[in-house]
């Protein structure tokens, strides 16, 4: 192994020693200006110290530690991450669950692999890498996969056009592997249709798996507005445990047809359903006041630091908005995925919306993202879903 390498300076090594996966730009003493994005580059302290094997790329976070250990990164490297984030999915009894067929099998940081995501969609797996040195591997990654699940994998779908650097060259989304043997897939029971192809992420949002069932739970002969709806999944759970009434409400055309169609594939759902396009911000002022529960899972407001001060006075004025229409008695789950909203800056949020909207509210839960999206204990940016469950007086 001889990767070129990066010396950091002097006490810049402490976070690398506490397992943090990035490397700032302003932590690094020498490197050859010839680096290009994406090489492999081997990361020493001050001392020539080892501290670890990862990609390098221009930017505020210049290397993204794989290997804390001084080896070779090879097929062997993959076959054991992948096993590694499999056997986890095992023990949490996803792999083989005859109602839940779709996971997410690695998560970032999550799995010790940054820039990496796999979802698992019914013998089907999407990978987007997030970075170019990761998807340098994307061959390896694919055959790692298919050396974990066997014959039970169908196919490997690359999908990283979307989440790549856009100034670093044209990609194309594309089959690796074989080909799926089904669009289908599904959640508790429930049926749902997955696009991997033009769909937002890898063609389902996976981490409000076990939000969807508690909200289901508190479902049976409510009335139900689901906003920021995507594909309707918590619309169908909302009517498969007895709502009497949903409405799915979102801005784009192609999220109402695919919740409309998901609808479609559960037959057995007896409650009322309306879908509606519309921008939920301005739809949320106009709504009456008999709405039983009420859920708001809008997209990230905030993508960086700097957009976090207007993501804040968004959350709190269709928090506010929602607390002020919602019926007495009536629950509301809310949710923020910006990863610079922390989970206290969110329920502060929440309660200056609840302060304005002048009504009694009490917190019933505090929620996450689901145990397939593992929080890396050393790196807390894994963190990224957060929720509240609200009863509303």
């Amino acid at each position: 192994m001889n990767y070129p390498k990066i010396i950091l300076k002097r006490g810049k090594e402490i976070s690398l020693f506490r397992r943090h996966h990035w490397v700032f730009s302003g932590a690094i003493f020498q490197m050859d200006e010839n680096l290009q994005n994406g090489q492999l580059v081997e990361v020493l302290s001050s001392k020539n110290e080892f501290l670890g094997l990862g990609h390098f790329s221009q930017g505020s976070i210049m290397v993204r530690i794989i290997s804390f250990e001084n080896r070779e990164i090879n097929q062997s490297f993959w076959d054991e991450k992948i096993a590694s984030a499999y056997a986890l999915r095992k023990s949490l009894s996803l792999t083989d669950n005859p109602e839940t067929n779709v996971y997410r099998l690695v998560h970032g940081e999550g799995d010790l692999l940054p820039g990496l995501i796999v979802d698992y969609y019914n013998g089907t797996a999407v990978i987007q890498a997030h970075n170019v040195g990761m998807h340098a591997h994307i061959a390896e990654i694919a055959q790692a996969i298919k050396n974990t699940y066997g014959e039970s994998l169908s196919g490997v779908y690359d999908k990283s056009s979307e989440t790549l650097p856009k100034n670093i060259g044209t990609f194309t989304n594309e089959w690796i592997l074989g080909k799926p043997a089904t669009d289908l897939v599904q959640e508790f029971g429930a049926n749902y249709r997955i696009d991997w192809e033009k769909g937002q992420k890898t063609g389902f949002f996976i981490d409000q798996r076990e939000n969807r069932k508690l909200l289901a739970s508190y479902s049976k002969g409510k009335k139900v507005l689901n906003t920021f709806c995507y594909s309707g999944g918590f619309s169908v759970l909302a009517l498969k445990e007895g709502a009497a009434e949903v409405h799915s409400v979102d801005i784009s055309n192609k999220a109402i047809e695919l919740t409309e169609e998901n609808l479609a594939l559960n037959p057995e759902l007896k409650g009322k359903h309306e879908s509606k396009v519309a921008d939920v911000v301005k739809y949320i002022r106009e709504i009456g006041d008999d709405y039983d529960l009420i859920v708001l899972d809008p997209p990230a407001f905030a993508k960086n630091l700097k957009a976090r001060h207007n993501a804040v006075q968004a959350y709190k004025s269709l928090n506010a908005e929602a607390l002020k229409k919602i019926k007495s008695g009536g629950i509301l789950f809310t949710f923020s995925c910006s990863q610079v909203v922390d989970k206290s800056l969110f329920t502060h949020t929440i309660t200056a919306a609840a302060l304005e909207s002048g009504r009694k509210v009490k917190i019933l839960h505090q929620l996450s993202q689901p145990a397939d999206h593992p929080i890396n204990i050393f790196h807390p940016e894994t963190e990224y879903l957060k929720g509240l469950v609200l009863f509303v007086e």
